[in-house]
């Protein structure tokens, strides 16, 4: 028994020592060499200061800035230490009430914009850390952004279209716009 020991101890600790400290040193190495934005986790600074990532939601209230998809993660919206949904079926009173209260919330911000709301400015995401928006979402918000900001509208509309990003391949999903870049951007307009 004990001359079965030593070999299995032997292996089992040069197998730690390979997978779980030699080789996460080793890839965390080469990403930091190859991609040091990304193996930093995308942040983004401004005036030197640690502002977010562009990997992460975050909860936008004020109607000066575009607003992301709803986060149903706890104890606040946008919580990238608690990535998740709220697990609510289509069919629950809370999920429907939810949504109609975001709809209110958006039609309050802006009670001249009569057209319908873009589904995903109403729904949460699963993980809700979406740190994107769809284009038709970021073009519903354009004229609020404009008017509490007291800018052209085609300025704003024109700022979008130069955050928006196409996917890869067409038929992979849709134009989409990372919302704390073009709300970062927005606030530099007029600085």
């Amino acid at each position: 028994m004990i001359s079965q020991l030593r070999p299995t101890l032997v292996v089992f600790t040069a197998l730690t020592l390979a997978c779980c400290v030699a080789y996460p040193l080793a890839v965390t190495g080469v990403a930091r060499v190859l991609f040091p934005g990304q193996a930093a986790g995308s942040l983004l600074e401004r005036d030197g200061k640690v502002v977010g990532s562009r990997l992460i939601g975050q909860a936008f209230t004020s109607p000066r800035y575009f607003w992301g998809r709803p986060s149903a993660t706890a104890p606040m919206p946008a919580n990238g230490a608690a990535s998740g949904g709220s697990n609510q079926g289509p069919l629950n009173p809370a999920l429907i009430e939810a949504a109609r209260g975001r709809v209110d919330a958006l039609r309050a911000a802006d009670p001249g914009n009569t057209s319908p709301v873009p589904a995903e400015l109403v729904t949460a995401s699963a993980s809700g850390l979406d740190p994107d928006i769809g284009i038709a979402a970021a073009r519903w918000q354009v004229a609020r952004v404009a008017r509490v900001r007291g800018l052209p509208v085609a300025e704003v509309e024109a700022l979008v279209a130069r955050h928006a990003s196409s996917p890869p391949l067409a038929f992979l999903g849709e134009t989409t716009v990372n919302v704390l870049m073009l709300n970062l951007a927005l606030d530099e307009l007029r600085k």
